[in-house]
């Protein structure tokens, strides 16, 4: 127990100390980090729905989608410019801050999960994985073409002019503004490195969640389901509920990580909630060890981090002068990662940290019996 308590308080010191060694090295590394932490609290929401439940579901960037445009459209002034009721009813915008944007864009997208559960209830496999794949693609579309004749989401041009992430009252004595450098005496943390700590804090908080609910019967019941649907019907869970559930708690992660991405980029768009996005997530379960917590933020934190940093070893190579442009850079990089991931999946086909009790052997019979 000692053990365990001592390597948990080195870990939790080399979180805290990592941004800021990196930021030395440049806020790029640092920015890197951040993102990865988003990925890793995406991750630990679709692990919810696949590692637990056994639902394949390939929308869910759809729900990353919900939160980061809810949260653009309350911290941007695109309302106020398309909609004069709304300019007059909140002439200096709305600047919600932290405590209420994370239940609003958790609500959302929970409502949003709810409704992608109801139609694909009785839907399994493959068929399951088709339409939750058409919900992801209508919602991308659906923010891409919200532009005539009401400009709501301005388009495939995107929204910009985004807040960033407050905590407190505007004006008051507390109030703290993420997108802005604190200073302590001389010392300087930039605003990546406090948003870093933000969507730490908030990986902490996710990972509590879900162990309690992996632990707790709702989470055994998402398993039975998993393993064998009828027979956890048979013994009188709920799988209607429970799926519902799954689909409404596992969105809400992907709802909070859009709103913190988009106060993070100050931009978002269309193009940033693609197919690819949602592939790269279920990678990262899958990857990782699907209903494994720390194989899931392994897998997340591999997969997110390793593109940008090949992208830097890419750039340093100066992979252009020494083939004579005949390989670029980012194509190299989507090359490597993918050959990564197959040489992991030939060699740990359950993933990189898998469950213990995947993969387990049967307890040999005892002596004298059959």
């Amino acid at each position: 127990m000692k053990n365990r308590f001592l390597v948990f308080l080195l870990c939790a010191a080399a979180l805290v100390a990592l941004p800021l060694v990196a930021q030395s090295f440049g806020q790029g590394w640092v920015r890197i980090l951040a993102l990865a932490l988003l990925y890793v609290l995406l991750a630990l929401g679709l692990n919810i729905v696949v590692g637990y439940a056994g639902l394949l579901d390939l929308g869910y960037v759809a729900f990353y989608a919900v939160g980061a445009y809810m949260y653009a459209l309350m911290a941007s002034p695109q309302l106020s410019e398309n909609f004069p009721w709304f300019a007059a009813l909140f002439p200096n915008g709305l600047h919600t801050p932290i405590l209420l944007v994370v239940p609003l864009a958790a609500g959302l997208a929970a409502v949003a999960g709810v409704l992608l559960g109801i139609p694909v209830l009785k839907l399994r496999g493959d068929y399951l994985a088709i339409v939750t794949l058409g919900f992801g693609e209508i919602i991308r579309v659906f923010l891409n073409n919200l532009e005539q004749p009401i400009n709501i989401t301005n388009g495939p041009r995107g929204l910009d002019r985004i807040d960033s992430m407050t905590l407190g009252v505007r004006g008051s004595e507390f109030f703290f503004d993420f997108g802005k450098p604190f200073v302590v005496g001389e010392y300087r943390i930039a605003s990546v490195t406090l948003y870093y700590y933000l969507f730490l804090a908030l990986v902490v908080f996710s990972v509590v969640i879900c162990q309690r609910l992996e632990r707790s019967r709702i989470g055994r019941g998402w398993m039975a389901i998993r393993e064998d649907e009828i027979a956890a019907k048979a013994m009188g869970i709920n799988t209607r509920n429970m799926k519902l559930l799954a689909f409404g708690m596992g969105a809400t992660f992907g709802g909070v990580s859009g709103a913190m991405f988009a106060a993070f980029q100050g931009f978002v768009s269309p193009e940033s909630f693609s197919l690819m996005e949602s592939v790269m997530i279920v990678a990262m379960v899958v990857l990782g060890g699907m209903g494994h917590l720390p194989g899931v933020i392994l897998g997340a934190l591999l997969l997110a981090a390793l593109p940008e940093v090949l992208r830097y070893v890419a750039t340093a190579i100066d992979l252009q002068n020494v083939t004579g442009g005949r390989i670029d850079a980012s194509i190299l990089r989507q090359l490597l990662i993918a050959l990564a991931m197959i040489v992991i999946m030939l060699l740990r086909p359950r993933g990189l940290w898998p469950a213990r009790e995947h993969g387990k052997a049967a307890s040999a019979p005892a002596a004298g019996t059959r």
